[in-house]
């Protein structure tokens, strides 16, 4: 359901900025505002960027092969990281290039006057009608996050989702209904006080907003790269199905890791009796592989279980480093935060 709310989006963001892109692109042709060249050249990025969260998306659902024995599930975060390269270089870094070359033609210019063009309406047009288009893309990211996003404030959502493709979309839209609102503003002045530097200056917010947008992206993406567990709720049900057979006295340890949004990496050391015969471990495993696997129906479970004898019986189970036992969202979120730098 994720994969597929994160498709919809995709498409949504694809098409409102695939539109866009071409209509700021006239308007700059028209007028050459510097704002209009560095908001077409954003959505030009963003376009870019969606047809690489389907290719990832695509990519992601090959089956495993010997060489790739756990499938390619991260194919959609290596992608996802790319989009934020190519956030950072074809959008920020070119948008404040441009800002740059403006206001230095602008300072050397005291004759611009720009209603000199019959088209100076164009970019005002353009931009307010962008708005709306981005607003509806916006609103469908919203509409498919809301259905997963379980009361996590959007902050939350963003940080701790392991769908890399909301995010991604989410983050774009919202950036760019600010970078139209920055350069909205900038063509508005210069159209007001007739000095080309706003429209240079709507350039540079638009670059600084990007390149902090991707600098964001850079850090949630490099993190699911690197490998995170499981959220702490999904933790702990696979905790208790794994204790959950007779047999089994306790989870000795466990480690989880998504190999990708749908697939969830299990190990785990299961504390059985002295005096059980193989013949009840190896039916426990499979109950606690069973029972683990319908605690999360959502997640496809690569299981890998170990039995050992318990030399501290009564000791409580244990889940992974960093969070003790009982701990709640908060400390396990200061512990991730921590993590991330």
């Amino acid at each position: 359901m994720a994969s597929e709310g994160g498709r919809t989006a995709i498409i949504a963001a694809l098409l409102a900025n695939l539109g866009v892109a071409v209509t700021k692109l006239v308007a700059f042709l028209l007028t050459g505002f510097s704002s209009m060249l560095a908001e077409s050249v954003h959505s030009l990025a963003d376009t870019g960027n969606q047809v690489l969260l389907l290719v990832g998306s695509r990519r992601a659902s090959r089956d495993a092969t010997l060489e790739h024995p756990f499938g390619f599930g991260q194919q959609r975060y290596v992608y996802s990281f790319i989009v934020a390269i190519m956030l950072f270089v074809l959008g920020g870094v070119f948008a404040l290039y441009e800002s740059y070359e403006k206001v230095r033609e602008a300072v050397q210019d005291t004759d611009y006057d720009p209603f000199e063009s019959q088209w100076w309406w164009v970019p005002v047009a353009v931009l307010l009608v962008a708005m709306v288009l981005e607003g509806f893309s916006l609103r469908t990211a919203v509409r498919e996050s809301n259905a997963i996003r379980r009361g996590r404030s959007w902050v939350r959502f963003i940080r701790t989702t392991k769908s890399p493709e909301l995010p991604v979309v989410l983050l774009e839209d919202f950036g760019a209904l600010l970078g139209l609102s920055f350069a909205l503003a900038g063509v508005g002045l210069t159209l007001l006080t007739g000095n080309p530097v706003w429209d240079g200056l709507g350039s540079g917010a638009i670059g600084v907003l990007l390149v902090v947008l991707a600098a964001v992206l850079a850090v949630e993406m490099s993190s699911l790269l690197v490998g995170e567990s499981a959220s702490l709720p999904v933790r702990k049900g696979i905790l208790a199905a794994l204790e959950s057979p007779e047999v089994v006295d306790r989870v000795i340890n466990s480690r989880t890791m998504h190999l990708g949004p749908d697939e969830l990496l299990v190990a785990a050391k299961l504390a059985v009796g002295e005096t059980d015969s193989a013949a009840e471990v190896v039916a426990a495993i499979n109950e606690a592989e069973r029972a683990a696997r319908e605690s999360v129906p959502q997640l496809r479970l690569v299981i890998y279980l170990e039995p050992d004898v318990d030399l501290t019986p009564g000791s409580p189970s244990v889940d992974g480093p960093g969070v003790p036992e009982g701990a709640d969202e908060a400390s396990e979120s200061a512990v991730e935060d921590a993590s991330r730098g």
